[in-house]
Protein backbone atom coordinates (compact mmCIF):
# COMPACT_ATOMS: atom_id res chain seq x y z
CA UNK A 1 0.00 0.00 0.00
CA UNK A 2 1.54 3.37 -0.93
CA UNK A 3 1.89 5.62 1.72
CA UNK A 4 -0.15 8.07 0.07
CA UNK A 5 -3.60 5.41 0.08
CA UNK A 6 -1.99 4.30 4.11
CA UNK A 7 -2.63 8.05 4.70
CA UNK A 8 -6.00 8.30 3.28
CA UNK A 9 -7.24 4.97 5.26
CA UNK A 10 -5.59 6.30 8.10
CA UNK A 11 -7.62 9.94 8.12
CA UNK A 12 -10.86 8.36 7.17
CA UNK A 13 -10.50 5.81 9.98
CA UNK A 14 -9.70 8.58 12.74
CA UNK A 15 -13.16 10.39 11.40
CA UNK A 16 -15.89 9.44 13.54
CA UNK A 17 -18.65 7.94 11.93
CA UNK A 18 -22.37 6.91 11.85
CA UNK A 19 -23.37 3.58 9.03
CA UNK A 20 -26.98 4.18 8.40
CA UNK A 21 -27.44 1.34 5.49
CA UNK A 22 -26.50 -2.19 6.71
CA UNK A 23 -27.97 -5.23 6.17
CA UNK A 24 -26.76 -7.20 9.10
CA UNK A 25 -27.99 -10.63 6.99
CA UNK A 26 -25.37 -9.09 3.90
CA UNK A 27 -22.28 -8.88 6.39
CA UNK A 28 -22.60 -12.86 6.93
CA UNK A 29 -19.27 -13.64 5.26
CA UNK A 30 -18.69 -17.06 3.85
CA UNK A 31 -16.21 -18.20 6.33
CA UNK A 32 -19.35 -17.87 8.87
CA UNK A 33 -21.55 -19.16 6.25
CA UNK A 34 -19.64 -22.77 6.21
CA UNK A 35 -19.53 -22.61 9.98
CA UNK A 36 -22.93 -22.50 10.48
CA UNK A 37 -23.90 -24.43 8.18
CA UNK A 38 -21.85 -27.44 9.47
CA UNK A 39 -23.33 -26.56 13.04
CA UNK A 40 -26.79 -27.12 11.37
CA UNK A 41 -25.80 -29.61 8.57
CA UNK A 42 -27.18 -27.28 6.07
CA UNK A 43 -25.85 -28.87 3.13
CA UNK A 44 -24.55 -25.99 0.56
CA UNK A 45 -24.02 -25.73 -3.27
CA UNK A 46 -20.35 -24.35 -2.90
CA UNK A 47 -18.10 -26.92 -2.06
CA UNK A 48 -15.48 -24.17 -0.55
CA UNK A 49 -15.14 -20.86 1.30
CA UNK A 50 -13.56 -19.90 -2.08
CA UNK A 51 -16.19 -20.93 -4.17
CA UNK A 52 -19.06 -19.35 -2.60
CA UNK A 53 -17.24 -16.27 -2.68
CA UNK A 54 -16.15 -16.19 -6.48
CA UNK A 55 -20.63 -16.51 -6.55
CA UNK A 56 -20.52 -12.88 -5.56
CA UNK A 57 -20.79 -11.82 -8.99
CA UNK A 58 -24.01 -9.98 -9.49
CA UNK A 59 -25.84 -8.88 -12.81
CA UNK A 60 -28.33 -6.74 -10.91
CA UNK A 61 -30.03 -6.86 -7.65
CA UNK A 62 -32.11 -9.74 -8.07
CA UNK A 63 -28.90 -12.19 -8.75
CA UNK A 64 -27.83 -10.79 -5.48
CA UNK A 65 -30.70 -11.11 -3.46
CA UNK A 66 -30.85 -14.92 -4.91
CA UNK A 67 -27.85 -15.47 -3.47
CA UNK A 68 -28.20 -13.62 -0.22
CA UNK A 69 -31.88 -15.49 0.80
CA UNK A 70 -29.61 -18.79 0.29
CA UNK A 71 -26.83 -17.46 2.63
CA UNK A 72 -29.39 -16.14 5.18
CA UNK A 73 -30.80 -20.40 5.84
CA UNK A 74 -27.94 -21.06 7.52
CA UNK A 75 -28.99 -18.63 10.47
CA UNK A 76 -31.07 -21.10 13.24
CA UNK A 77 -30.52 -20.19 16.61
CA UNK A 78 -30.29 -16.99 18.57
CA UNK A 79 -26.49 -17.42 18.72
CA UNK A 80 -26.32 -17.24 15.25
CA UNK A 81 -27.94 -14.35 14.76
CA UNK A 82 -25.64 -12.66 17.81
CA UNK A 83 -22.43 -14.16 16.30
CA UNK A 84 -23.59 -12.78 12.73
CA UNK A 85 -24.21 -9.22 14.60
CA UNK A 86 -20.79 -9.34 16.95
CA UNK A 87 -18.35 -9.87 13.85
CA UNK A 88 -20.44 -7.20 11.70
CA UNK A 89 -19.57 -4.91 14.74
CA UNK A 90 -16.23 -5.49 15.37
CA UNK A 91 -15.08 -5.08 11.75
CA UNK A 92 -17.21 -1.34 12.18
CA UNK A 93 -15.26 -0.48 15.32
CA UNK A 94 -12.28 -0.95 13.90
CA UNK A 95 -13.45 1.12 10.41
CA UNK A 96 -14.14 4.27 12.93
CA UNK A 97 -17.55 3.81 13.27
CA UNK A 98 -19.14 5.20 16.78
CA UNK A 99 -22.87 4.70 15.87
CA UNK A 100 -24.56 1.84 13.67
CA UNK A 101 -28.21 2.05 12.91
CA UNK A 102 -28.88 -2.12 11.42
CA UNK A 103 -31.62 -2.94 9.08
CA UNK A 104 -32.67 -6.86 9.78
CA UNK A 105 -34.82 -8.74 7.55
CA UNK A 106 -37.31 -10.72 9.83
CA UNK A 107 -39.49 -11.99 7.15
CA UNK A 108 -36.36 -13.77 5.87
CA UNK A 109 -36.31 -15.86 9.18
CA UNK A 110 -39.68 -16.03 10.22
CA UNK A 111 -40.65 -17.68 6.47
CA UNK A 112 -37.88 -20.35 7.45
CA UNK A 113 -39.85 -20.95 10.71
CA UNK A 114 -37.67 -19.04 13.04
CA UNK A 115 -39.28 -17.45 15.64
CA UNK A 116 -39.36 -13.62 15.82
CA UNK A 117 -38.16 -13.40 19.07
CA UNK A 118 -34.92 -15.57 17.91
CA UNK A 119 -34.09 -13.03 15.89
CA UNK A 120 -34.52 -10.07 18.23
CA UNK A 121 -32.69 -11.34 21.04
CA UNK A 122 -29.74 -12.77 19.04
CA UNK A 123 -29.08 -9.33 17.39
CA UNK A 124 -29.98 -6.95 20.58
CA UNK A 125 -27.55 -9.22 22.18
CA UNK A 126 -24.74 -8.31 20.19
CA UNK A 127 -25.80 -5.06 20.18
CA UNK A 128 -25.64 -4.65 23.67
CA UNK A 129 -22.08 -6.34 23.80
CA UNK A 130 -20.43 -3.43 21.95
CA UNK A 131 -21.88 -1.15 23.70
CA UNK A 132 -20.42 -1.95 27.05
CA UNK A 133 -17.42 -3.49 25.18
CA UNK A 134 -16.54 -0.68 22.36
CA UNK A 135 -18.72 2.26 23.79
CA UNK A 136 -20.37 1.79 20.18
CA UNK A 137 -24.14 3.01 20.00
CA UNK A 138 -26.82 1.74 17.87
CA UNK A 139 -30.27 1.38 16.58
CA UNK A 140 -32.11 -1.36 14.73
CA UNK A 141 -34.88 -0.85 11.60
CA UNK A 142 -36.93 -3.56 10.76
CA UNK A 143 -37.19 -4.08 7.13
CA UNK A 144 -40.05 -5.29 5.09
CA UNK A 145 -39.56 -7.45 1.81
CA UNK A 146 -41.39 -5.44 -0.94
CA UNK A 147 -41.47 -8.25 -3.33
CA UNK A 148 -43.66 -9.79 -0.48
CA UNK A 149 -47.49 -8.61 -0.13
CA UNK A 150 -48.19 -5.90 1.96
CA UNK A 151 -50.83 -7.71 3.82
CA UNK A 152 -47.53 -10.04 5.07
CA UNK A 153 -45.81 -6.55 6.03
CA UNK A 154 -48.56 -6.05 8.56
CA UNK A 155 -48.26 -9.57 10.01
CA UNK A 156 -44.53 -8.73 10.41
CA UNK A 157 -45.09 -5.33 11.99
CA UNK A 158 -48.11 -7.47 14.36
CA UNK A 159 -45.48 -9.58 15.44
CA UNK A 160 -42.68 -7.36 15.92
CA UNK A 161 -44.58 -4.95 18.02
CA UNK A 162 -44.49 -6.90 21.30
CA UNK A 163 -40.44 -6.45 20.98
CA UNK A 164 -40.55 -2.51 20.28
CA UNK A 165 -38.14 -1.24 22.75
CA UNK A 166 -36.03 -2.79 20.78
CA UNK A 167 -36.40 -0.81 17.39
CA UNK A 168 -36.99 2.11 16.22
CA UNK A 169 -37.82 2.36 12.43
CA UNK A 170 -39.20 0.58 9.44
CA UNK A 171 -37.95 0.21 6.12
CA UNK A 172 -38.63 -0.85 2.79
CA UNK A 173 -36.04 -3.47 1.12
CA UNK A 174 -35.48 -6.58 -1.17
CA UNK A 175 -36.48 -6.25 -5.15
CA UNK A 176 -37.42 -2.56 -5.69
CA UNK A 177 -38.61 -3.30 -9.36
CA UNK A 178 -42.16 -3.43 -9.74
CA UNK A 179 -42.99 -2.83 -5.91
CA UNK A 180 -43.11 0.83 -5.71
CA UNK A 181 -43.16 2.05 -1.77
CA UNK A 182 -47.16 2.85 -2.27
CA UNK A 183 -47.91 -0.33 -2.27
CA UNK A 184 -46.81 -0.66 1.40
CA UNK A 185 -48.82 3.04 2.30
CA UNK A 186 -50.85 1.44 4.66
CA UNK A 187 -48.24 -0.78 6.94
CA UNK A 188 -46.31 2.45 6.77
CA UNK A 189 -48.94 4.21 8.35
CA UNK A 190 -49.61 1.74 10.96
CA UNK A 191 -45.94 1.77 12.07
CA UNK A 192 -46.03 5.62 12.55
CA UNK A 193 -49.05 4.96 14.42
CA UNK A 194 -47.39 2.95 16.82
CA UNK A 195 -44.57 5.89 17.23
CA UNK A 196 -41.78 4.46 15.22
CA UNK A 197 -39.96 6.19 12.75
CA UNK A 198 -39.93 4.92 8.76
CA UNK A 199 -37.32 4.69 5.75
CA UNK A 200 -37.05 3.43 2.62
CA UNK A 201 -35.09 1.81 -0.21
CA UNK A 202 -36.14 4.14 -3.53
CA UNK A 203 -33.99 5.13 -6.10
CA UNK A 204 -31.29 2.65 -6.68
CA UNK A 205 -33.29 0.61 -9.42
CA UNK A 206 -36.57 2.06 -9.29
CA UNK A 207 -36.94 5.50 -10.79
CA UNK A 208 -36.56 8.81 -9.01
CA UNK A 209 -40.87 9.16 -8.67
CA UNK A 210 -40.49 5.88 -6.05
CA UNK A 211 -38.08 8.67 -3.90
CA UNK A 212 -41.09 10.78 -4.22
CA UNK A 213 -43.33 8.48 -3.28
CA UNK A 214 -41.81 7.31 -0.26
CA UNK A 215 -41.34 10.62 1.06
CA UNK A 216 -44.86 11.67 0.19
CA UNK A 217 -46.83 8.40 1.10
CA UNK A 218 -44.43 6.73 3.49
CA UNK A 219 -43.20 9.63 5.31
CA UNK A 220 -40.02 8.65 5.88
CA UNK A 221 -37.32 10.69 7.76
CA UNK A 222 -34.21 9.68 5.07
CA UNK A 223 -34.04 7.68 1.83
CA UNK A 224 -32.19 4.49 1.37
CA UNK A 225 -29.64 4.87 -1.76
CA UNK A 226 -31.37 7.46 -3.70
CA UNK A 227 -29.03 8.08 -6.63
CA UNK A 228 -31.31 7.86 -9.60
CA UNK A 229 -32.83 11.18 -7.94
CA UNK A 230 -30.32 12.75 -10.73
CA UNK A 231 -32.58 11.78 -13.41
CA UNK A 232 -35.26 14.79 -11.84
CA UNK A 233 -33.22 18.18 -11.06
CA UNK A 234 -36.23 19.64 -9.55
CA UNK A 235 -35.83 16.65 -7.36
CA UNK A 236 -32.55 16.93 -6.18
CA UNK A 237 -33.08 20.70 -5.46
CA UNK A 238 -35.82 19.70 -3.25
CA UNK A 239 -33.45 17.27 -1.35
CA UNK A 240 -31.05 19.65 -1.19
CA UNK A 241 -33.19 21.93 0.04
CA UNK A 242 -34.85 19.82 2.70
CA UNK A 243 -32.06 17.91 3.61
CA UNK A 244 -33.78 15.09 3.41
CA UNK A 245 -30.97 12.00 3.98
CA UNK A 246 -29.65 9.67 0.98
CA UNK A 247 -27.66 6.81 2.76
CA UNK A 248 -25.74 5.56 -0.44
CA UNK A 249 -23.39 2.60 -0.56
CA UNK A 250 -20.73 3.17 -3.78
CA UNK A 251 -19.10 -0.20 -3.66
CA UNK A 252 -22.80 -2.03 -3.61
CA UNK A 253 -23.82 0.36 -6.73
CA UNK A 254 -20.96 -0.43 -8.82
CA UNK A 255 -21.35 -4.47 -8.01
CA UNK A 256 -25.33 -4.47 -8.76
CA UNK A 257 -24.50 -2.05 -12.23
CA UNK A 258 -25.87 0.54 -10.73
CA UNK A 259 -22.73 2.39 -12.09
CA UNK A 260 -20.34 0.43 -14.34
CA UNK A 261 -17.13 2.36 -12.48
CA UNK A 262 -16.58 3.96 -9.59
CA UNK A 263 -15.24 7.15 -11.82
CA UNK A 264 -19.05 7.21 -12.89
CA UNK A 265 -20.65 7.51 -9.26
CA UNK A 266 -22.46 10.72 -8.44
CA UNK A 267 -22.22 11.56 -4.71
CA UNK A 268 -18.94 13.32 -5.21
CA UNK A 269 -21.93 15.75 -7.16
CA UNK A 270 -24.75 15.41 -4.91
CA UNK A 271 -22.60 16.63 -2.20
CA UNK A 272 -21.48 19.65 -3.84
CA UNK A 273 -25.18 19.93 -4.79
CA UNK A 274 -25.53 20.30 -0.71
CA UNK A 275 -27.74 17.07 -0.19
CA UNK A 276 -26.89 15.32 3.01
CA UNK A 277 -25.44 12.62 1.60
CA UNK A 278 -24.08 9.32 3.53
CA UNK A 279 -21.48 5.94 3.07
CA UNK A 280 -22.29 3.19 3.73
CA UNK A 281 -21.52 -0.65 3.15
CA UNK A 282 -25.01 -2.16 2.36
CA UNK A 283 -24.04 -5.83 2.26
CA UNK A 284 -20.43 -5.49 3.16
CA UNK A 285 -19.95 -9.47 2.90
CA UNK A 286 -20.96 -9.19 -0.78
CA UNK A 287 -19.95 -6.44 -1.79
CA UNK A 288 -16.26 -6.27 -1.44
CA UNK A 289 -15.55 -3.51 1.38
CA UNK A 290 -16.76 -2.63 4.65
CA UNK A 291 -17.61 1.49 5.15
CA UNK A 292 -13.93 2.68 5.54
CA UNK A 293 -13.45 0.65 2.01
CA UNK A 294 -16.67 2.89 0.64
CA UNK A 295 -14.92 6.05 1.72
CA UNK A 296 -11.41 5.40 0.62
CA UNK A 297 -13.04 4.33 -3.01
CA UNK A 298 -15.01 7.28 -3.64
CA UNK A 299 -11.92 9.50 -2.20
CA UNK A 300 -9.78 8.08 -4.57
CA UNK A 301 -12.32 7.79 -7.84
CA UNK A 302 -13.57 11.20 -7.45
CA UNK A 303 -10.62 12.89 -5.99
CA UNK A 304 -12.84 14.00 -2.97
CA UNK A 305 -10.62 16.31 -0.44
CA UNK A 306 -10.71 15.37 3.18
CA UNK A 307 -12.88 18.51 3.91
CA UNK A 308 -15.55 16.55 1.69
CA UNK A 309 -14.67 13.15 3.82
CA UNK A 310 -15.36 15.02 6.73
CA UNK A 311 -18.48 16.30 5.36
CA UNK A 312 -19.91 13.01 4.27
CA UNK A 313 -19.08 12.17 8.13
CA UNK A 314 -20.78 15.16 9.50
CA UNK A 315 -23.37 13.96 7.01
CA UNK A 316 -23.76 10.72 8.43
CA UNK A 317 -24.41 11.76 12.57
CA UNK A 318 -26.94 14.56 10.93
CA UNK A 319 -29.26 12.12 8.96
CA UNK A 320 -28.95 9.43 12.14
CA UNK A 321 -31.40 8.81 14.83
CA UNK A 322 -29.37 10.04 17.66
CA UNK A 323 -30.57 12.46 20.42
CA UNK A 324 -29.03 16.37 19.41
CA UNK A 325 -26.72 16.22 22.83
CA UNK A 326 -25.02 13.28 20.89
CA UNK A 327 -25.32 14.36 17.34
CA UNK A 328 -23.50 17.65 18.49
CA UNK A 329 -20.82 15.48 20.73
CA UNK A 330 -19.59 13.93 17.18
CA UNK A 331 -19.72 17.05 14.63
CA UNK A 332 -17.77 18.75 17.38
CA UNK A 333 -14.40 15.87 17.58
CA UNK A 334 -15.04 16.25 13.68
CA UNK A 335 -14.67 19.23 13.37
CA UNK A 336 -11.70 19.23 15.84
CA UNK A 337 -9.96 16.48 13.68
CA UNK A 338 -10.20 18.14 10.28
CA UNK A 339 -9.08 20.82 11.49
CA UNK A 340 -5.70 19.28 12.60
CA UNK A 341 -5.93 18.22 8.88
CA UNK A 342 -4.23 19.91 5.44
CA UNK A 343 -6.99 19.81 2.98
Amino acid sequence: MSDLRADLRNYVRALPKAELHLHIEGSLEPEMVFALAQKHGVKLPYATVDALRAAYDFSDLQSFLDLYYAGANVLRDEDDFHAMTAAYLRRAHADGVVHAEIFFDPQTHTDRGIDIGVVFRGITRALQDAEREFGMSSRLILCFLRHLSEEAAIKTLDAALPYKEHFVAVGLDSSEKGHPPSKFARVFERARAAGLLTVAHAGEEGPPAYIREAIDLLKVSRIDHGVRCSEDPTLVAELAASRMPLTVCPLSNVRLKVYNDMRQHNIGQLLKQGLCVTVNSDDPAYFGGYVLDNYVAIAEALDLSKAQLAQLARNSFEASFLDAASKQKWLLRIDTLAALIPR
